[in-house]
């Protein structure tokens, strides 16, 4: 596989490469093929679209380019040609993953790396899925996602219901 393509917005030279994340945002990534729209299945997606996604803002941490994809028909190339692997490796310190299709091998290396894919039934603009992520990050988190801000940092710590002396 050709090398993995990171692209980062630097303002000066005191920003690292990639920056630290804010405690409580959520590190999203987004399969795409043009920057604008959630539109790819993992494994055809020419890049991903890295965003730490906050309850009152977000900000776009990197594009992932990658030259060598699968076509989506399903089939396997020969042994040894593994796209999954670089793909896991390039999105590791993610916490969601979202994308129009994950094949069950590559959602198993996936949650191994401990980022969360989800599914979207549909193409929607990346904007969509910001807004529906930072909806759920306002409201009540569903278990999945209380689990996911947890390993982030952010879970606001739940009342006591014991007495203190």
């Amino acid at each position: 596989m050709a090398p993995v393509r990171r692209l980062s917005l630097v303002t000066d030279e005191v920003h690292a490469l990639r920056p630290e994340r804010q405690a409580g945002a959520l590190r999203v990534a987004i399969a795409t093929q043009d920057m604008k729209n959630l539109n790819a299945h993992f494994g055809s997606a020419r890049r991903f679209a890295v965003y730490d996604v906050g309850r009152e803002e977000w900000n776009l941490v990197e594009a992932v380019a990658f030259d060598d994809v699968s076509d989506e028909s399903g089939e396997h190339r020969t042994e040894g040609d593994d796209r999954i692997a670089p793909k896991v490796e390039a999105l590791k310190g993610c916490h969601l993953l979202f994308c129009l299709a994950i094949g069950g091998p590559s959602a198993a290396k996936v949650v191994s790396a401990k980022i969360h894919p989800i599914k979207v039934p549909q193409p929607e603009t990346i904007q969509e899925v910001l807004l529906r992520t930072q909806m759920m990050l306002r409201t009540c988190p569903p278990p999945w996602l209380r689990k996911v801000l947890a390993q982030a940092g952010g879970a606001e710590q739940k009342p006591s219901f014991e007495e203190e002396d």
